[in-house]
This record gives C-alpha cells, sequence and structure tokens, in this order.
C-alpha cells in the first residue's frame, strides 16, 4: 500500500486538531503539511495551536512548523483537508482546486454548487461521479472540492437514507437539534451563556439542515452534470446545549406511501450498509446505524454513545408511531467525527477506492 500524503487547512481550530487526531497512525494517510493562518505560520504546531482535545498532541505534529495556506507549499500532498471557517475557505480551497490538489472540505462555502458534491460518507458516495464534470467545466486534471455536511445534517440523514431505501420516498421530516458546544468551535459559547441553560438559536443551522438533507437524499442527474433534489419537506429547529461532544435530533418522518411498522424501521436500520462497507474503507463502520430497543429506552446518550464505531456510526433510539406524522426517533452523531473531520477522511478514502485520487 502506498501511503498518500496530507496537509490539514485550518489545523489549530478545532475541526483541524480532530483532522489531526483521526490522522495520527493512519494506514493510509501520513501528514505532510499543517496550513493556518499568517499569525500561526513560521511556529511550530505546539506553539501555534491551544490544543482542546482528549488525546494527546501527537509527537510528530507537534514540532512540524506551520506554513501559510498556499498551494504551493502543499505540492507534495495528494489530498487536501479543510478546516478552515466559513469567513476564510472560499477563496483559499479555490485556488488549491486550481492548483490540482484535491480539497476535502468541511466548510459550508461549497455546499450549494452545482457540481460539487455534498457526502455524507455512509450515505451517497455515488455522488463522487460529478467530480468528472466539475473538473471538465474548470480544465482541471486532479483538483476537485468535494464537501461534507454540517455536523447536525449528518446525524438525521443517515436513517433517513435508511428508510428512503427500504420505504421509498420520504414527504416530510422535523428535527429538533440538540447540539454540543463543540460545534461551536472555539472559544465558542461563552461559559455564561451555555451552563445551567439551553439557547434556542444557532445562526444559519436550521436552513442548513432544511436544504442539505434534500441534497444529499438526491440523486445525480442522468449525464452526471450536477444534482437532483429530493421533494422531501424538512423543517428543523436548532438548541445548543451544555453538552461537549455529539449533536443529540428528535426527527419526525412521514412518508410518501404506505407508512412501514416499527419493527420493519428498526429491521432496515440494522440492516443498512454503504458503499464504504463495501469498498473496504479503513474508517467505514461496520455497522453504519447502531439500534436501540425498548430494553434501553433513555438511549442514545452522547456521553455513552457518541463514540460507536469510533464516532463513524450513528445512533437511534426511541423508534415509534408518531400521532401527526407516522413515526419517531432520537439520533445521535459525534459532531466532529461523522459531522466534521471524520466525514472528510472517509470521503477520501472513498475517493482513493474509486480512483479519483
Amino acid at each position: 500500500m502506498v501511503v498518500k500524503k496530507v496537509g490539514i487547512l485550518g489545523a489549530t481550530g478545532t475541526v483541524g486538531q480532530r483532522f489531526i487526531t483521526l490522522l495520527d497512525e493512519h494506514p493510509e494517510f501520513e501528514i505532510a503539511v499543517l496550513g493556518a493562518s499568517a499569525r500561526s505560520s513560521g511556529k511550530k504546531y505546539e506553539d501555534a495551536a491551544r490544543w482542546k482535545q482528549s488525546k494527546a498532541m501527537p509527537e510528530k505534529v507537534a514540532k512540524m512548523i506551520v506554513s501559510e495556506c498556499d498551494p504551493k507549499l502543499f505540492s507534495e500532498c495528494s489530498i487536501v483537508f479543510s478546516g478552515l471557517d466559513a469567513e476564510f475557505a472560499g477563496e483559499i480551497e479555490k485556488n488549491f482546486r486550481a492548483a490540482n490538489i484535491p480539497v476535502l472540505s468541511n466548510a459550508k462555502n461549497y455546499r450549494r454548487d452545482p457540481v460539487v458534491p455534498l457526502i455524507v460518507p455512509t450515505v451517497n458516495t455515488e455522488h463522487f461521479d460529478v467530480v468528472k464534470k466539475q473538473q471538465e467545466q474548470l480544465g482541471l486534471q486532479r483538483g476537485f472540492i468535494v464537501t461534507n455536511s454540517n455536523c447536525s445534517t449528518a446525524g438525521v440523514v443517515v436513517p433517513l437514507k435508511a428508510m428512503q431505501d427500504a420505504f421509498g420516498p420520504i414527504e416530510k421530516v422535523t428535527v429538533t437539534t440538540m447540539q454540543a458546544i463543540s460545534g461551536a468551535g472555539y472559544p465558542g459559547v461563552s461559559s455564561l451563556d451555555i451552563l445551567d441553560n439551553v439557547v434556542p438559536f444557532i445562526g444559519g443551522e436550521e436552513e442548513k439542515i432544511e436544504w442539505e438533507v434534500r441534497k444529499i437524499l438526491g440523486s445525480t442527474n442522468e449525464d452526471l452534470s450536477g444534482f437532483k433534489l429530493t421533494d422531501t419537506v424538512v423543517s428543523a429547529q436548532c438548541n445548543r446545549v451544555p453538552v461537549l461532544d455529539g449533536h443529540t435530533s428528535c426527527v419526525a418522518v412521514k412518508f410518501a406511501g404506505k407508512a412501514p411498522s416499527v419493527e420493519e424501521i428498526k429491521k432496515a436500520l440494522v440492516n443498512y450498509r454503504c458503499e464504504a462497507n463495501k469498498l473496504g474503507c479503513f474508517s467505514a463502520p461496520k455497522q453504519p446505524i447502531h439500534v436501540f430497543d425498548e430494553k434501553n429506552p433513555d438511549r442514545p446518550q452522547p456521553r455513552l454513545d457518541r463514540e460507536a464505531e469510533r464516532g463513524y456510526a450513528v445512533s437511534v433510539g426511541r423508534i415509534r408511531p408518531d400521532s401527526i406524522f407516522d413515526i419517531k426517533f432520537v439520533s445521535l452523531v459525534h459532531n466532529t467525527v461523522l459531522g466534521a473531520a471524520g466525514a472528510g477522511i472517509l470521503n477520501a478514502e472513498v475517493a482513493v477506492k474509486k480512483g479519483l485520487i
């Protein structure tokens, strides 16, 4: 196996740090370059970053010199992972793509681009097929941008995909989220705002969920020139809660056709597998959805269940009939793994398997 050298943009931030912890000792990828702002460039990483991960900073990374986010400094990299804030990501990621360096981005900037795939790696990796159209339009041989979803979207769309595959189109979805503070980055939400409190507003979050679900659950055009959004109507309400990691969502679903039973839904979720499984990707969860039955009526819980399959699985519980829609359930996703950095890494693994990198 040839180990590919990779770079990380926004390496000092919360998502950048999670990229580092997940890539440490990865069998296929080796961190070669760390990129950050001009304020951090030229410093050793251990001096530039305020490390906030529970796992210790890898010694090799600690001594690496941080570079500016200039494609010329990343020429040895086969892949670049972007944990950049949206304020800076747009121009920087475009420059890396133009330099023929594939970019796996956690930022929102290109999610609505008609030829940029928006991929949750345990849901819709077939959307990678549009990458060639993106390259064709821009005259590129290797460069492309692929984005992963908003962190809260990931925890909702995985079980929805399993249900859509098993029971057909979904007509309506309502989502109420309880989102961890790590999703706000660092320094994030003030302790005076979040302790002993729930904040019922996260700017732009509801709109992201309502739109992203439709692109992710949609299909590619027949000529692979873009995407068809589903007709699913999604309504979201988002709340910040005093949890460190793990986004919990209360979801209700109405199917376009005949509603399945609760037992049929449980079976569909337990049996769900994704293309990343079939391709044998290193980070792919053996079981993308962990299901809790009536023996565990108080699960999933962030503290107990966010690390399922190293954070790459979604946990689902409290599946039951709904008096207004058809069914309702509670889902949990590790927001900085499958909801952020881990999605980028698993997307890269899939892209390698598909010969795009």
